[in-house]
């Protein structure tokens, strides 16, 4: 695909799983991968920030090639170089990773997203060439440590409507607020623990995908 058709699937996308293995409850990457698929996700993103470099192509080669046959999209967190060389569809960049305008060039076809926690941040990496932009932490998260400012609902309705396309929402998102974050505009919501941890994660996966589009339908 090339970035326009991506581009155009990424639209389609409700919930967007991303990877935690830590935070899994056991589970391998592989599985929940494979839970993630069943549920009818569009999308998912690898995030591993513990893996060594190596370890991570070798598990990524593998989502690329269960992703490729399920025809969903793969986004890799971080690393540029992983995602283009296992030809994912897309690499999410946040403040401290190559800077957006870099890999617009490097990567002219990939989906880019850039994680942004307030307006400025989320109008640069627009500027720069981002195709979405994840508007976070919402709500306070176990997915990063050491954060202590969280931006609330609130932050959706005032940042995402000056972006001028796209964006996703996440940190700590689950089935208890999901309403708050969607009531206030959301239409791609990024999960971790809410699908890694669940007890079923297809169903998890199909119970967020389907609020997601309802509220989409009632609009």
């Amino acid at each position: 695909m090339n970035r326009e058709e991506r581009k155009a699937k990424f639209v389609e996308v409700d919930i967007y799983p991303v990877t935690c293995e830590r935070l899994s409850a056991g589970r391998s990457n592989l599985e929940v991968l494979n839970g993630v698929i069943q549920g009818g996700a569009k999308i998912i993103q690898l995030r591993e920030k513990e893996y060594p470099r190596r370890d991570l192509f070798h598990l990524a080669v593998k989502f690329r090639d269960i992703t490729g046959n399920a025809g969903i999209l793969l986004i890799i967190n971080d690393h540029l170089d992983l995602a283009m060389a296992v030809e994912a569809d897309g690499v999410h960049l946040g403040q401290d990773d190559l800077p957006v305008a870099v890999a617009r060039r490097l990567a002219p076809e990939l989906l880019i997203g850039a994680s942004a926690h307030s307006l400025a941040e989320a109008l640069l990496a627009r500027s720069d060439g981002a195709d979405y932009i994840n508007i976070g932490p919402i709500f306070p998260t176990k997915t990063k440590a050491g954060i202590e400012h969280f931006l609330g609902p609130d932050a959706i309705g005032t940042i995402g409507p000056q972006i001028g396309g796209p964006f996703t929402v996440m940190g700590g998102i689950n089935q208890s607020n999901i309403d708050e974050v969607l009531s206030r505009g959301a239409r791609h919501v990024a999960v971790v623990t809410a699908i890694t941890q669940a007890s079923d994660i297809s169903e998890a996966v199909g119970s967020l995908g389907r609020r997601i589009r309802s509220n989409r339908n009632s609009l």
